[in-house]
C-alpha cells in the first residue's frame, strides 16, 4: 500500500506539472476528472487507511495468512474505500464547476468563495460529525469486530466502502479547502494529507483537528483581503498567463 501511495504521488505530481492552477474543473471532462481524483485520493488517503485494512485482513476478518490471498483481500478493501471517495469526487466536480462559473462571471467572487470554503471547513472541524467519524478512524477495532458479522458476499469490498464513508465524514472539510488552494496544488495536497495522517494516527490528533479548525477560521477572515491565499480561485496557470499577455 505504501508503494501504491508513492506511485499515486508520482502520477499526481507529474500531472500537476503539466496543468496550471485555475478556477473550476481546469477544463477536464467528468470521467477524466474522476480518474485524476481517484489517483489523488490514493496518494493522500492510503497511508492513513493502511493500518485499518491490514488489521481487518490479518486479525479480524478471515485471518488470512500472508500471501496472494491476503493481498487480494486488501486490494478488495481498498477498492471499496476508494469507490466511496470517487463518489465524493462527483460532489467535488460540481462544486468546482460552480465556483469556476462564478469566478468566470465575476472574478471578485473568488475571494468570498475562498472565505466560505475555509469557514465551512472550520465548522466541519469543530462539528459533531467530525468527532464521531474521527473517533471511529482513530479506534476502528470495535467497528471492525461488527464488520465480522457481515454476510460473506463481497465482504471485504463492503467493509472498505463502509470505512470509507466514515473517512469521508471525517475529512470532507479538509478536502474542500482545495477549492481555494487549488486542486492541483501539490503542496496543498501534501499538507492536507499530512493533517489527515496525523489526525488519525497521532495521539494528539483530536487537538490537531481543533488547531486546524482555528487556522481555517483565520484564513476565512483573511481570504477576502489576501488574493495570494487563493491560488485556486485566481489567475489561470502558466498557459492562461501567456494567453493573457498575447491578448
Amino acid at each position: 500500500m505504501v508503494l501504491l501511495a508513492a506511485l499515486a504521488w508520482l502520477l499526481t505530481i507529474g500531472q500537476a506539472r503539466h496543468m496550471g492552477m485555475e478556477p473550476g474543473t481546469m477544463g477536464l471532462a467528468l470521467p477524466l476528472f474522476l480518474l485524476l481524483w481517484l489517483v489523488m485520493m490514493a496518494a493522500m488517503m492510503l497511508p492513513s487507511v493502511a493500518p485499518v485494512a491490514i488489521t481487518w485482513v490479518r486479525a479480524i476478518g478471515r485471518r488470512t495468512p500472508a500471501g496472494p490471498v491476503r493481498a487480494l483481500r486488501i486490494a478488495e478493501f481498498v477498492s471499496g474505500y476508494l469507490f466511496v471517495w470517487t463518489a465524493f469526487g462527483l460532489l467535488a466536480y460540481g462544486a468546482l464547476a460552480a465556483s469556476g462559473d462564478l469566478v468566470g462571471r465575476s472574478p471578485g467572487a473568488g475571494r468570498w468563495i475562498g472565505a466560505a470554503a475555509f469557514l465551512l471547513a472550520a465548522v466541519q472541524q469543530f462539528g459533531p460529525l467530525k468527532r464521531v467519524c474521527l473517533r471511529h478512524c482513530r479506534n476502528p477495532l470495535f467497528q471492525l469486530v461488527r464488520y465480522a458479522r457481515f454476510r460473506p458476499w463481497a465482504k471485504d469490498l463492503r467493509v472498505g466502502a463502509h470505512h470509507g464513508l466514515y473517512c469521508v465524514g471525517c475529512c470532507w472539510g479538509l478536502m474542500i479547502v482545495l477549492i481555494p488552494l487549488g486542486v492541483m496544488n501539490v503542496a496543498a495536497m501534501a499538507g492536507v494529507a499530512g493533517v489527515i495522517f496525523l489526525e488519525k494516527l497521532w495521539r494528539q490528533g483530536p487537538w490537531l483537528a481543533w488547531a486546524v479548525g482555528l487556522a481555517f477560521l483565520v484564513l476565512a477572515v483573511l481570504a477576502p483581503f489576501q488574493d495570494w491565499m487563493l491560488p485556486g480561485l485566481g489567475t489561470p496557470g502558466p498557459m492562461g498567463d501567456m494567453d493573457h499577455m498575447a491578448r
